[in-house]
């Protein structure tokens, strides 16, 4: 026995290196790797061992080497020895430098440290990293060039779909639609958001039929006795129609016109008023046709970079962050209040209240829109309640569903002591919002249906009418939520981080992105389409700076929060004062004015509200200072501004 012992452990040294070679035959290799890999763009690898039955062997931690890749944390461009833990070999860092087809292996380490045979492989397509930004490039060129929306997402889609696969022209056609879209649409969340802002649509088709809006708006006109009352109860009219943007300017617009015309205001002024408190107020309240789109846009951004915030919440805290659209409703509030004109809004102020010509000689009025498919048409008088009541319900069925599906959260997690802000981000807002918008539609047919002011047949015309109001927007939604998938499976954050990457600080984005979003938005005049492009490359930038930054978790929350608001508030200043955005047009209709006109008095103050905006809104926030005093700070140089440069219109005064 003594004799062959050694023989024995001759042998096993002889042919141990052998049997390290053959990987155990039980074990198969299952490879996680991108749809597309950009070339010197980072990209995560994943290789999982699974036992024949499809489970993962977490006793699997053998040690491997990664050929056809390197990582971008060696800087001798060479990849290290991994190793299996607990089943799974994953590289956050790996890189690729050529574009075409390679092959990734995996090879288990020999005893002497050598790479045995290959334990399994993978096919993977590079392609040149300034591809990924093509496709939303091309979105927003076309949008610039057809101010078409929805053609211009379909083609950045088409544009993407031929890049991830395999460069096929008619196969990119079909993907759109099979591979996109339908992802887009299979969300739970999706088809909440999309619910949600049909039944508001509907509710608002409801109260501007039934007369509701109109008795809202009648109520405040009552206050209107002089310029400075009427500028300011038209101002306030934008908080009370403040669920719709095209309800606030065809509303307030109508019904304050003959009374401006009276008080000598001019109708430059009308819709400069009509128009500021539009998009811009319904960009910011917690309950309006905007807020599911918003919403949805914030709530993908934030599962790109792996967070699990509640979109509403996280739409909540950025509100104080909105510098354009709050300056621009402080500015229209003070232009009234303080009596102060400036640019040629003076010129048109002067001369209405001279004159009392509230139009130019030779203008063109833009045609009136009082006859509309949604306009008030009964008999009836008009009633406030009709259109109070059912925004009421909205607000406080909403209220209840974030009420109660956070504390159901929090009580399941066994926390016990909890604030408004622990309720609202444990919530389910997209089930809130729904029962919101269903109660309020039905609290709208009741209404309309129980004071005989519409058959039941004419209040569900009219409940569908608000529902087909809302199909473009929806649909524009849906072609966000794909190119914003394009963009992530392209990985198109990532290389404009590997561009950016230690050429600008994190601090910086929140004024660069508001700059984007507001020539994207002025040049297209949407805002809807600037949200949907700018939305899905801006959060995973910001987080990947941030990080790359080593900022603190709150300096980070920040970051996003500005970027995000930037985006939003970016967008609204297009739709506020581009001559080719609908509100503009609208507001122009709605109160008469000379399109051209209206652009042109309104645009200086708008940039007013921009400029000031940035500079002491989206640049000292971005750097720690709290937007409470930002937005004091503002207040302060706006009104300063205006006693310096502003003059009263009054010719008695002037």
């Amino acid at each position: 026995m003594r004799r062959t012992l050694p023989l024995f452990i001759l042998l096993l040294v002889t042919i141990s290196p052998l049997i390290a070679q053959v990987p155990p035959q039980a074990v198969t290799l299952e490879w996680k790797t991108p749809p597309v890999i950009l070339t010197g763009v980072d990209f995560t690898l994943e290789v999982v061992a699974k036992d024949p039955a499809g489970n993962v062997l977490t006793t699997y931690n053998e040690s491997a080497v990664v050929a056809g890749i390197t990582r971008s944390s060696q800087g001798d461009g060479k990849s290290s020895p991994l190793r299996f833990s607990g089943g799974v070999l994953k590289v956050e860092d790996a890189i690729m430098s050529d574009a075409g087809s390679h092959t990734i292996s995996v090879s288990l380490l020999l005893p002497d440290g050598a790479a045995g045979p290959v334990a399994g492989s993978a096919a993977v397509r590079v392609i040149p990293g300034i591809l990924s930004v093509l496709p939303p490039l091309l979105a927003i060129v076309l949008a610039l060039v057809l101010r078409q929306v929805v053609i211009s997402l379909f083609a950045g889609i088409w544009l993407g779909a031929i890049f991830l696969f395999d460069y096929n022209i008619i196969g990119g056609i079909y993907r759109v639609l099979d591979h996109f879209i339908v992802k887009a649409l299979s969300e739970t969340s999706h088809l909440q958001i999309i619910l949600f802002s049909m039944l508001f649509g509907g509710m608002v088709g409801i109260i501007s039929k039934n007369g509701g809006t109109v008795g809202i708006a009648n109520v405040i006109t009552r206050y209107a006795k002089s310029p400075r009352g009427g500028q300011l109860a038209s101002w306030g009219m934008a908080f009370v129609i403040f669920f719709d943007d095209y309800a606030n300017c065809l509303v307030r617009g109508n019904l304050m016109r003959p009374i401006t015309d009276k008080l000598r205001i001019s109708r430059e002024k009308l819709s400069f008023i009509v128009d500021a408190g539009a998009a811009t107020v319904a960009s910011v309240m917690i309950i309006s046709t905007w807020i599911g789109y918003e919403v949805g846009l914030i709530e993908q951004g934030l599962k790109m970079i792996g967070s699990t915030e509640d979109a509403y919440a996280v739409f909540l805290q950025t509100i104080p962050y909105r510098f354009y659209p709050i300056f621009t409703l402080i500015l229209v509030f003070l232009v009234g209040f303080m009596n102060r004109d400036f640019g040629p809004m003076l010129d048109a102020e002067r001369r209405a209240r001279a004159t009392g010509k509230v139009l130019r000689d030779g203008a063109q009025p833009a045609t009136d829109l009082t006859e509309t498919a949604d306009a008030f048409t009964t008999d009836k008088p008009p009633r406030w309640y009709n259109g109070l009541l059912p925004i009421l319900t909205i607000l406080v069925v909403g209220l209840y569903g974030l009420y109660t599906t956070g504390t159901a959260a929090l009580a399941a997690e066994g926390t016990s002591s909890y604030g408004v802000g622990d309720i609202i981000s444990k919530s389910d807002s997209y089930a809130a919002l729904l029962w919101a918008s269903l109660s309020g539609c039905l609290m709208a047919i009741l209404l309309t249906v129980g004071q005989r002011l519409m058959k039941l047949t004419e209040t569900i015309d009219a409940w569908f009418n608000g529902l087909k109001s809302m199909l473009l927007a929806m649909l524009i939604l849906i072609l966000a939520w794909s190119i914003g998938s394009v963009t992530e499976e392209l990985h198109t954050a990532g290389y404009l981080v590997q561009v950016l990457r230690g050429t600008i600080a994190p601090q910086w984005l929140p004024v660069l992105v508001f700059l984007i979003a507001a020539v994207i938005s002025f040049a297209t005049g949407t805002s809807w389409g600037t949200m949907a492009i700018m939305m899905p490359l801006v959060i995973p930038l910001a987080h990947t700076l941030g990080v790359d930054a080593q900022l603190s978790p709150i300096d980070l929350q920040i970051i996003l929060h500005g970027v995000i608001s930037s985006v939003l508030a970016g967008a609204v200043f297009g739709d506020h004062c581009s001559p080719i955005s609908d509100t503009t047009i609208l507001s122009s209709m709605a109160s008469a004015c000379d399109h051209i006109d209206h652009v042109r008095t309104q645009l200086p103050y708008a940039l007013l509200a921009a400029v000031v905006g940035m500079l002491v809104g989206d640049i000292p926030t971005a750097f720690g200072m709290s937007p409470w005093i930002s937005i004091a700070l503002g207040i302060v140089i706006m009104v300063v501004f205006l006693r310096l440069f502003g003059k009263s219109p009054d010719p008695v005064t002037a």
